[in-house]
């Protein structure tokens, strides 16, 4: 494939993804027909299933997709990143329909005949490799498992952001987002490391 061909058949596949992203956000996963996606692409049926097996390989795809909006926009290491995945998935889940659309899906894909726990894993096993960074680095309390570490983050976060999306639709989400690591870190945080860790929404804000 020459590289205009692949330029182009990665922007019919993003073109694709967001639109399905949009409408999953929007209609959930029952809603947002494949009709519908493509129209809203801007593509046609044939382009769709080249690119996606299925409408489930598609929502599987948008739900995998979360890590790639927020891992770029990051520059901090170790337990600070940890930190900062979480605050700028906070903040960005009131307006990006990726983030958003994963979320939704990852949550309710039992309703549609899912059973896929790779976003969360996905996650889980980002936040491992931050952990161990921060384990090399001494900021972790000795008898803290960055496995369990990360799995409880990974759980608390979909609780939190179902919690404040029933109460608030999410404007407390940052709120919540703070007072769980403010609640956290003590437990998981070398003394001498603790004061080094900052958890501020607005460092975030612009990511």
């Amino acid at each position: 494939m020459s590289d205009l061909k692949q330029e182009r058949a990665v922007r019919t596949r993003n073109q694709i993804l967001m639109a399905a992203a949009e409408l999953f956000d929007e209609e959930g996963y029952e809603g947002a027909s494949v009709t519908r996606i493509v129209k809203r692409a801007g593509v046609t049926l044939g382009a769709m299933y080249f690119h996606f097996a299925s409408k489930q390989d598609l929502a599987r795809e948008v739900m995998n997709a979360q890590p790639y909006v927020i891992e770029p926009l990051l520059r901090s290491t170790g337990l600070q990143r940890l930190v900062d995945i979480t605050l700028v998935w906070a903040h960005r889940l009131q307006t990006d329909p990726l983030l958003r659309a994963g979320v939704r899906l990852a949550v309710e894909q039992g309703r549609f005949g899912m059973h896929d726990s790779a976003s969360f894993e996905g996650w889980k096993d980002i936040m491992v490799g931050h952990l161990e960074v921060a384990r090399a680095e001494g900021d972790l309390r000795e008898d803290v498992s960055p496995e369990e570490v990360a799995q409880f983050v990974v759980g608390a976060c979909t609780g939190v952001q179902l919690y404040s999306q029933l109460v608030s639709g999410r404007d407390d989400l940052m709120e919540r987002t703070c007072t769980m690591w403010r609640l956290l870190l003590p437990g998981i945080v070398a003394p001498d490391a603790l004061p080094a860790i900052v958890v501020d929404p607005g460092l975030v804000k612009d990511a």
